[in-house]
């Protein structure tokens, strides 16, 4: 509640608007109580004509009041909750934004959607039903009971005796539906979770015919989110029975009471008929409260989700010192005696006494096999993750003391699966550099190779690209990548061997526009490809975790280490593939590779 209140503070105004409206209404609602003893007393019991009009038109102008009252009310209430379920969200999403990996270690993508999506409605509907209810309600049954006490005292102990039965069990089942509707939330969130990752994934579930497999899960997920809301159901249908049972049969004795008191002549037949009136309508806001509770604790149980995300706080961020830096960077990086391990797997570090140190303009490739940790120097390079030891510096200063933004503005990354924006071709390059002009766009474009496949697309620049960018080959995704990296003009490029997964005729033009990108700036590349080492200054061989070898091609390759084993098994094969039979142009028999191989 606390959470939610806090997005309150700035309609303070609307509010207090809304407020005089349920104000308003409740009145007018418990006016006609009056009316009617008036009615009774002095209209029928008296014969009087002229009270039974008056009495009419009172009773109209109440319900004119009501009406206005109801407009405003729901106009304003219904504005406040747009209002603030979309701040929530903003909130929200900015804190998922600007989290690290760490936390999507631990968190499922669909239970996360779930919680933007279904608990903000679930808020929404909180906000402008269930709190106009609630309070309606909470303002008829104060002004109902203080109206039973002015008609008689004595019949109005009576109900504040037998009240609290009908309001015990509001208290103990509200608790127990709070919990199943949490537990009800997080079902859902396993829905979304299956939904996303199965329509993501969608081809390679076609591809091995494991559609009936996936649509069996998602029954199974299905099925829980049904058992355990109908088990909230279940408990909410309980409480509204319970309570409606106890308050009109306290209601029904109370009445009973009272009319021996009108038989016994210490309360009048009008006197009765308001305090029936007001019984019945203390009764129906108890109900109408009741009714809603569990409504209420089923959104304050989405609330939980949503304030939880927004009390986390990331553990990558700037410290209250951080500095930015100068406009005059080098580009130089630096781990040193670094030792990092993953959140999800604290008992074995993914990096151990890492030490190297990348010189201005300098090509460094990071060789190893699966795992020794290649992509983890690429993720504390940028500062996704801080290194359990050691220390990672950028330009001799290390990266705690950075301003986050000021340190990524310096880096750019291209890797082997390229992320292609849902937009066009323009928003996808300008995405590497923000208030990037026309003409820069256009000449990353070319400078990437990409401007010529772009201007013959259906709109150009402003083509859509689909989802992932569907409506591209793989070369070509490529290309806008390297294009966005351009634009940005990084000091550091980091290239998870972005050529990996290309046919010749596209790896080619995709290492010609990155060997254009790579003359202005220091480069980390993560190879697979002898050709791509051939190329560096300098190789790091990783081997699980650790710096192994360190050196140039030749130094590496004549050592007989790590290094030359890698080179001989992962690209022998490829140094081969162009070679044929000595003397001619006619490529070599599987068996003569396999010799060669061999030797």
């Amino acid at each position: 509640m606390k959470f939610l209140l806090s997005y309150f503070k700035q309609y303070k105004l609307q509010l207090a608007g809304v407020l005089l409206a349920l104000l308003v209404s409740a009145g007018a609602v418990l006016s006609f109580g009056h009316w009617i003893k008036l009615l009774i007393d002095q209209g029928f019991a008296r014969e009087n004509s002229g009270m039974l009009d008056h009495a009419l038109l009172l009773l109209l102008a109440a319900a004119a009041m009501l009406s206005l009252a109801a407009y405003c009310r729901y106009y304003l209430i219904t504005r406040i909750g747009d209002n603030v379920v979309a701040n929530i969200r903003r909130d929200v999403f900015r804190h998922l934004v600007s989290f690290s990996p760490a936390f999507f270690e631990t968190e499922k993508t669909g239970a996360i959607i779930s919680r933007l999506t279904t608990d903000t409605v679930l808020i929404q509907s909180l906000i402008t039903t269930v709190f106009s209810q609630v309070i309606r309600n909470g303002l008829t049954f104060i002004g109902g009971l203080i109206l039973l006490f002015v008609t008689s005292p004595k019949l109005t102990l009576y109900v504040l005796v037998i009240v609290p039965l009908a309001v015990l069990p509001i208290v103990i089942l509200g608790k127990k539906v709070r919990k199943l509707s949490a537990a009800t939330q997080l079902k859902i969130g396993d829905i979304s979770s299956h939904i996303e990752e199965t329509v993501s994934s969608y081809k390679t579930v076609q591809a091995y015919c494991r559609e009936e497999l996936e649509a069996g899960k998602f029954e199974g997920y299905l099925q829980n989110a049904l058992s355990a809301s109908q088990s909230r159901i279940k408990m909410r249908a309980g409480l509204t029975a319970m309570v409606i049972l106890l308050t009109f049969a306290a209601v029904g004795l109370v009445l009973w009471i009272g009319g021996h008191e009108v038989l016994a002549g210490e309360l009048s037949a009008g006197g009765l008929s308001a305090f029936i009136f007001y019984a019945v309508m203390l009764a129906g806001a108890l109900g109408a409260i009741s009714d809603v509770v569990g409504e209420l604790q089923r959104a304050l149980g989405a609330t939980e989700g949503l304030a939880a995300i927004i009390s986390t706080r990331s553990e990558i961020k700037d410290s209250a010192d951080a500095i930015a830096l100068p406009e005059n960077t080098k580009g130089e990086l630096e781990f040193r005696d670094v030792t990092f391990f993953y959140p999800s797997k604290k008992d074995k570090p993914a990096l151990k006494n890492v030490n190297f140190r990348a010189r201005a303009g300098e090509k460094i490739a990071i060789v190893g096999l699966s795992g020794a940790g290649k992509s983890t120097i690429f993720q504390l390079a940028l500062r996704f993750y801080d290194p359990a030891y050691g220390k990672v510096l950028f330009d001799g200063i290390d990266e705690k003391d950075l301003q986050l933004k000021s340190l990524r503005s310096q880096f750019a990354i291209v890797s082997q699966e390229p992320f292609i924006f849902s937009g066009t071709a323009r928003e996808n390059i300008a995405y590497g550099r923000e208030g990037a002009s026309e003409a820069d766009i256009i000449t990353a474009a070319k400078a990437a190779m990409a401007y010529d496949f772009i201007m013959k697309l259906p709109q150009g620049f402003d083509t859509y690209l689909g989802e992932k960018g569907v409506r591209l080959s793989g070369g070509e995704r490529q290309r806008i990548v390297i294009a966005r990296a351009i634009l940005r003009a990084p000091k550091i490029l980091l290239l998870d061997e972005a050529t990996n997964a290309l046919d010749a005729e596209n790896e080619q033009m995709v290492q010609l526009a990155l060997e254009k990108l790579m003359n202005n700036c220091t480069t980390i590349i993560i190879a697979h490809r002898l050709a791509t080492v051939l190329k560096s200054d300098r190789i790091l061989v990783l081997n699980e975790g650790k710096i192994e070898e360190e050196g140039s091609h030749q130094q590496l390759f004549a050592a007989g280490g790590l290094y030359s084993r890698l080179a001989g098994l992962q690209f022998g094969l490829e140094g081969m593939e162009f070679s044929g039979r000595a003397g001619t142009n006619e490529p070599l028999l599987l068996s003569e590779i396999q010799k060669k191989v061999m030797h």
